[in-house]
């Protein structure tokens, strides 16, 4: 196994582990909700979510002091919760935002050594 897909093995894997334990929503709609009422640590936003979502979610995270992350595939993220595509996930709950932007910094920075 090599490194990239230990790392994303990871990214994902917290993600999962995130949603089932009830500290991550998802989809546009829910997570603009929990984001202005304040639940919302960490925001992941897929690498091919529409230009639009992108502008809209980076704003309202500028406006809520929200750290980002822009990492991962909308089918991939959909997958690791056991949805459907999602462009968009809120992490509601303090560890689980640490390790899941930690996780998503290294998967990053690998694909930009690429």
């Amino acid at each position: 196994m090599n490194k990239r897909t230990s790392s994303q093995d990871k990214f994902y894997g917290y993600l999962g582990l995130a949603t089932r334990a009830g500290k991550a929503v998802s989809g546009e709609d829910a997570v603009e909700s929990a984001a202005r009422r304040g639940r919302v640590l960490l925001l992941v936003i897929a690498e091919d979510a529409a230009a639009n979502t992108v502008r809209k979610f980076s704003s309202l995270a500028r406006q809520y002091r929200i750290p980002v992350e822009v990492v991962g595939r909308k089918d991939r993220l959909g997958q690791a919760m056991g949805k459907a595509l999602r462009a968009v996930v809120g992490i509601t709950d303090h560890r689980f935002a640490r390790v899941i932007r930690e996780s998503a910094r290294e998967l990053v920075q690998e694909n930009d050594e690429e």
